[in-house]
């Protein structure tokens, strides 16, 4: 956990900062225009991985034979991939009536190929839990990679600074996890075992294109009726909002899930660390993103400056719709433990098209009232993704609310000031760092005698001495 912690907030650190420097030589438009293509790269990217690298994780009499066959599988893919986007590049280009995206669509593109060469080496170092050598390739990618970035935007490229950042990063990723692995697949293909992987993996890809298409289909949307600066608004607000929650809920993905299943088989303590991370994981991040929500505006306004203003209330409501996406993530994880894919399939299906729907219907009243309604189906998807942990394991919804409705109530007690002081004219610096010192004293006030926070703060003293 620390490691994963330590890659991923380093890596997003650095990549924040970077991203700082690229909102400011770059326009809203030029976010935009990338943000189009996003569903098409997204659901491209889910067949190449298939579901592959989890069934490599959870399985524990994993072999030789099962990397490679995976690896020759996904490189045929990653392929074929590249391929198709080629060709629909004018399509996509027409469709937006953009014309700039024929060209970003086919650079892009390569990224496709360049990561199917790295799902095994990743699933083979998430299984050894060494997060270390991953956080190192995260964090070198994403500086350099941002170097290039921003000497592009810098000499005028407007766009293609992106695209070529992003090219850069897939390529070194490659080479790096090729040097730190030394995995070298065999000369094989294996029919039984693309059998055994896809069993599990296949309702993963299903499950998992339902959730890529369903978070790309509002970028498609805004993209075809609205401008690309509303879109770049958006995806700013998105992407912002994103920081805390996305990388905290990538972290326990990333290291609950290994470990999870190693204890897929007893169930009494599977639960009991299921629900230690419900309670730990939820006061982190509902206070980090009330605490963004508050403060939304004098942090837009401070580091973006001016022309990024009507970002703010996106990032405001999609903290309110992202805060709940660890529950979600952490409940179905233990279906994967247990071997449910189906059920996680299931669900999918009824909450994409709950959501889709809501989207639609959103449609005709503009870009916040879609925001709106994705704020609205977190909610939903809370309840749903619970479903089948109380049916199972007897920890419903009422259940789970109990050990995080009281950290996401005192968060909202304890930014309020914070909040407030956002109204008023003093300079937006001084408004975050008064407004996060006083909503920090009084979030510690509340929960100081929580045995759960005090578990944080030892981890923390003791990873910090």
């Amino acid at each position: 956990m620390k490691w994963s912690a330590i890659g991923r907030f380093s890596t997003q650190g650095v990549g924040f900062v970077i991203g700082l420097i690229l909102a400011r030589l770059l326009s809203p438009s030029d976010y935009g225009i990338v943000g189009m293509i996003g569903i098409f790269i997204a659901i491209a990217q889910s067949f190449i991985d298939s579901g592959f690298s989890s069934a490599l994780i959870r399985k524990n009499d994993r072999t030789e034979v099962d990397y490679s066959t995976a690896f020759y599988f996904n490189i045929i893919i990653g392929i074929a991939s590249y391929g198709l986007l080629f060709l629909l590049a004018p399509l996509i280009a027409d469709f937006f009536s953009t014309p700039i995206l024929k060209d970003v669509v086919r650079v892009v593109s390569i990224n496709l190929f360049l990561n199917s060469l790295t799902i095994v080496q990743t699933a083979k170092l998430t299984v050894a839990l060494d997060f270390k050598a991953q956080a190192k390739v995260s964090l070198i990618t994403t500086i350099i990679s941002g170097v290039i970035g921003i000497a592009f935007a810098y000499n005028g490229y407007g766009v293609w600074a992106l695209v070529y950042q992003s090219v850069a990063s897939s390529l070194l990723r490659v080479i790096l996890l090729w040097v730190i692995t030394k995995w070298i697949p065999l000369l094989t293909f294996s029919n039984n075992s693309f059998k055994s992987l896809f069993s599990f993996g296949g309702k993963i890809l299903v499950s998992g294109l339902l959730h890529t298409i369903y978070m790309n289909f509002i970028t498609l949307v805004i993209g075809k009726f609205y401008t690309p600066k509303d879109l770049g608004f958006y995806s700013r607000g998105e992407s912002l909002a994103s920081l805390p929650s996305t990388n905290i809920t990538s972290i326990l993905q990333s290291v609950t899930y290994p470990i999870l299943s190693k204890l897929q088989d007893d169930d009494g303590r599977l639960i009991a660390v299921y629900r230690k991370y419900i309670a730990m994981s939820s006061m982190i991040i509902f206070f980090g993103m009330c605490l963004l929500a508050a403060l939304a505006k004098p942090i837009v306004l401070f580091i973006l400056t001016e022309k990024w203003a009507e970002a703010i209330i996106y990032l405001q409501i999609f903290c309110f719709a992202l805060m709940f996406d660890h529950l979600c993530q952490l409940n179905l994880n233990i279906l994967y433990v247990k071997g449910r894919s189906d059920l996680v399939l299931r669900l999918e299906i009824i909450k994409k098209v709950i959501s889709i729907s809501m989207i639609i219907c959103a449609i005709p009243f503009g870009v916040l009232a879609i925001c709106i309604a994705r704020a609205l189906y977190s909610q939903i998807a809370v309840y749903i993704n619970t479903y089948y942990t109380g049916k199972i394991f007897g920890l419903g919804y009422i259940a789970q609310v109990k050990d995080f409705g009281g950290y996401f109530i005192g968060s909202l007690i304890s930014v309020m000031p914070a909040y407030l002081l956002s109204l008023t004219a003093l300079p937006n610096i001084v408004i975050i760092i008064i407004g996060s010192a006083i909503a920090c004293a009084i979030y510690w006030s509340l929960f100081k005698s929580d045995e759960k926070f005090k578990e944080i703060i030892s981890i923390v003293k003791s990873k910090t001495r």
